[in-house]
């Protein structure tokens, strides 16, 4: 596409597509889809947007078109790819000015900046970051703004990518460009601190919104920048600047001002910074525990914050303290003298800094000040007990909400500091005798200390107390506090209060008890009343948020009791297909009945076979990526088809018929493929772990469907990944390919050495020495056989480079057979213990449970797999013998010379034993 002659009719179908005429908009939209794939499309749509004369509109479509053709094209391996020429020459054009007037249309391309970034910086475009550096020093506002927006962006997605070389880079960067971020982001503060005092509103937003953007570039650098910030003193530095004074100049601006409002938002980002930081590197945070501390505890707890802090920042400060106070590497072991000399310092600054002065102050502002019960609140709960109890609940709220953030710091801070906080709270109940209801409904959470020492004594409180109010907050307690200091012989008495309050219309109290840690044998007494009464419940509530509560608790039940629920499943069964229906419009309740099926499926086993007239459909719906509630329902529909495969005795035309979504979502190896590039090391295996399963059902088939991934398995193999379990399963998904598919594996190795610009046999050389180099990286038994059997599997060879690593093949070879091979003390014979010659039904006592349906299956592949069907030690055997035969006896002990002798002589005894 000439850009001079085609840049008049793109813009023209660019003004065709934002118009409202749907008879003009769709011809130009069809036509722009056309042009997407034609060379010289993006660098018209780079002139374009860059042209400030346009339409703001036609100019943000422009925009957006380019920003979706990275994710599309940019690419190397991408159909319709953009070529290097047109590539070099967009990222040119890309960062030849900052000086785009328009707020939105500047973030879209610091966004697409950013897209490209993540593909070529710094390897193709290593010009973009001094670039950017360089243009956010200029003089000129709007300019150095731009620029540090981009900055920001870039640096935000490259801190994003998460395989080891990826990471590497960006700790490079970091170490290089963090004292200019730290400049940065004092200057802009103190220029925006001299500002505010001069009255212009304007100037103090525009110095403002620099100073936050800095803080955006400086944190992404302090939390993902360093393997060991401790090491950085600079960052450790950064952290001590504590913006007490951003604090103060809030009061220069009016409520409801821009200025206060993107100063909140800089001051939370700080706190964002410091909870980041601990949360990724716990161990360098120690220094800045008490600063933190202090910091925390004097606005949240003490009269400094008065009239300056803000919602927010409480929770935020809650949060900080809390995460403290919680976080396991700061507490010693059980074992004084196993403890981490870096945890007992952590919890000698904390227990220095919690005197019985702080924690008497926070728990008396926390209950008398941060638990009061409004008016409004108090009405409502009354009023409208369902929508009050899911106000109250949800996962994270306290991340977030003051009052969950209130309610979970009471906990952590009294679960730690009992002692000291106990005489606290009951001096503060003595006092309320003769104050209103209000006064006592509002210090609510008094009780707690109670809890403590005498679960008895909170359980009676709730069958006489009074006050309905308190008695709803006390089993509230109960649910927080169960699983951790509740004695077991009283659980059939809670069991008993729980049947009393179910039976109470007062919703909130039965809502919130979902806790069942418990043991089964105490529950069943009350397990057939309890689940009639959430049934009862489940029926009676409107709001769909009560319905999945209910619907969470019922499934707690049924997965604790297993196969003990199935005499009381009826009523449940014949309700599901009703309520299914009523949620049609309402996926995340839908999401609650799947959770629900999964946990009835499994308590049912064969039986649920009954349910399919009802369970295939769900399923069917839920894992079809054509219908659009598959978005919300795809995860749990694929969980619930699964459970169904395992329990069901047979597969019957009804469960085949599911399968035709199967296809579809087996176009997953490209969602895989796009998700290697960005999730942690975690996430990469929980990945390659499917790749390997596919592999051993079926190497052939399971190989070429996820070939488009192989090749950065084999990168990593070669380059040395540096995580350990992400480089086992590297290797295990390798050795399958290796040992079942050994000529996919050379083509995969010929495309690899191509892209090295190496020759295979020198590729392969590297690997075989890397392979042998991270054996201690695998633990598993099975693993560690596997690659001995695929190493082996090379021979026999008169290859050059193969024989020069025959030392390190037969040392893997010595070292899986020890992991394996049991002797038989009887007859001075080795065994491979891995082998499985026949399906056998297993033996059970009677507390056992009885083998799956699924169970069995895994079994009878296992027998298919090498690791299980083949013995290592015959296997090593027979390959040497042949490469004995291929060499010569002289040629082949010339060969076993350069393996260390007592590997030989363990060998032999291995082998020698058959």
């Amino acid at each position: 596409m000439d850009i001079q002659s085609a840049s008049s009719v793109v813009l023209q179908a660019l003004t065709q597509a934002t118009s409202q005429d749907s008879a003009v908009l769709k011809p130009a939209e069809e036509q722009l889809r056309q042009w997407e794939t034609q060379p010289g499309f993006y660098s018209v749509l780079l002139s374009i947007f860059n042209n400030h004369l346009l339409d703001v509109n036609v100019r943000w479509l422009a925009v957006l078109y380019f920003k979706n053709g990275i994710d599309r094209y940019w690419r190397k391996v991408a159909p319709h790819a953009l070529s290097e020429e047109e590539k070099s020459s967009l990222r040119a054009g890309l960062i030849t000015n900052f000086n785009e007037p328009v707020n939105q249309i500047a973030t879209q391309i610091a966004v697409l900046i950013a897209k490209v970034a993540r593909l070529d910086c710094p390897r193709q475009w290593p010009e973009l970051i001094p670039i950017l550096l360089e243009s956010v020093k200029v003089q000129d506002s709007l300019q150095q703004h731009r620029a540090l927006l981009t900055f920001y962006h870039v640096t935000k997605t490259l801190a994003s990518k998460r395989l080891a070389t990826d990471r590497r880079l960006f700790q490079d960067l970091a170490s290089s460009i963090y004292s200019f971020a730290c400049s940065l982001w004092n200057h802009h503060t103190d220029t925006f601190l001299q500002q505010i005092y001069t009255g212009d509103q304007q100037t103090s937003l525009s110095s403002l919104e620099r100073t936050l953007l800095s803080l955006k570039v400086l944190r992404k650098l302090t939390v993902h920048g360093f393997i060991e910030p401790h090491n950085n003193m600079e960052v450790m530095v950064t952290f001590f600047f504590q913006p007490f004074h951003l604090l103060f100049a809030g009061r220069q601006f009016g409520p409801g001002s821009l200025c206060r409002e993107k100063l909140e938002k800089t001051i939370i980002l700080f706190t964002k910074v410091l909870l980041d930081f601990l949360e990724y590197h716990p161990w360098p945070f120690i220094p800045l525990i008490q600063c933190s501390l202090e910091f925390a505890v004097s606005y949240v707890f003490t009269e400094a914050g008065e009239g300056v802090v803000f919602e927010r920042f409480i929770v935020q400060c809650m949060n900080l303290i809390k995460m403290i106070v919680k976080n396991d590497a700061y507490k010693p072991a059980k074992n004084i003298e196993d403890s981490k000399p870096e945890s007992l310092e952590a919890h000698k600054i904390k227990t220095a800094f919690f005197t019985h002065q702080t924690l008497t102050e926070i728990g008396r502002r926390l209950v008398s000040k941060y638990f009061l019960l409004t008016e409004e609140e108090l009405t409502m709960w009354e009023e409208d007990p369902e929508s009050f109890a899911v106000e109250e609940t949800g996962g994270d709220s306290w991340k977030y909400s003051l009052r969950p953030c209130t309610e979970v710091l009471f906990l952590d801070i009294f679960h730690n500091y009992s002692q000291t906080l106990t005489p606290v709270l009951l001096e503060m109940v003595q006092n309320l005798q003769g104050c209103s209801l209000r006064i006592i409904e509002n210090i609510r959470l008094v009780c707690g200390y109670l809890f403590i020492d005498n679960t008895g004594m909170l359980i009676l409180l709730i069958l006489f107390f009074r006050y309905k109010l308190i008695r709803r907050r006390v089993i509230w307690l109960i649910g927080q506090w169960i699983s951790v200091k509740f004695k077991p012989e009283l659980r059939p008495l809670l069991y008993e209060v729980i049947l009393s309050l179910m039976q109470d219309p007062d919703l909130v109290v039965t809502l919130p008890v979902d806790d069942f840690e418990f043991r089964t044998e105490q529950f069943l007494p009350y397990l057939e009343s309890i689940f009639g009464l959430l049934f009862q419940l489940l029926q009676q509530v409107n709001e769909c948020d009560t319905k999945m509560q209910v619907l969470h608790v019922i499934s707690c039940v049924i997965e604790r009791v297993s196969i003990q629920i199935r005499p009381y499943v009826g009523c449940l069964v014949q309700y599901l297909p009703v309520l299914w229906k009523q949620s049609e419009e309402h996926n995340m309740l839908r999401c609650a009945i799947l959770t629900t099926l999964i946990h009835l499926v499994q308590g049912l086993g064969a039986e649920s076979k009954n349910l399919y007239p009802f369970l295939l459909p769900v399923i069917q719906l839920s894992t079809d990526v054509s219908q659009p509630p598959h978005v919300y329902l795809l995860e749990d529909g694929l969980e619930l088809w699964l459970v169904t495969l395992e329990n069901s005795p047979a597969i019957t035309p009804e469960l085949l018929r599911i399968f035709q979504n199967m296809s579809a979502l087996l176009a997953l190896c490209r969602s895989f493929y796009e998700l290697l590039r960005d999730i942690t090391t975690e996430g990469q295996v929980q990945v390659l772990k499917v790749v390997e399963i596919a592999i051993k059902v079926s190497p052939v088939l399971g190989s070429h469907m996820f070939q488009p991934l192989l090749p950065a398995v084999l990168r990593g193999i070669v380059e040395g990944e540096r995580y350990p379990v992400v480089m086992s399963t590297y290797l295990g998904v390798t050795g399958r390919i290796l040992l079942q598919n050994s000529g996919f594996f050379t083509s995969l190795l010929t495309q690899m050495a191509v892209e090295y610009n190496q020759e295979a046999d020198q590729l392969l050389g590297s690997m075989i020495e890397m392979w042998v180099d991270r054996m201690d990286n695998i633990t598993q038994p099975e693993r560690r056989k596997l690659s001995a059997l695929a190493l082996t599997s090379l021979l026999p060879s008169d290859n050059s480079v193969i024989q020069d690593k025959f030392c390190g093949i037969i040392n893997i070879c010595v070292e899986a057979l020890h992991d394996v091979m049991t002797e038989d003390p009887e007859t001075a014979t080795f065994k491979d213990c891995m082998l499985m010659s026949h399906f056998e039904e297993p033996k059970l006592t009677d507390d056992e449970e009885p083998p799956t349906e699924q169970d069995k299956r895994r079994k009878l592949l296992a027998l298919e797999d090498p690791v299980h069907s083949v013995s290592l030690q015959q296997f090593v055997y027979e390959k040497l013998k042949a490469q004995q035969m291929l060499m010569g006896d002289q040629g082949f002990q010339a060969l076993m010379e350069t393996v260390d002798t007592e590997v030989v002589r363990q060998l032999q005894e291995f082998i020698h034993s058959m």
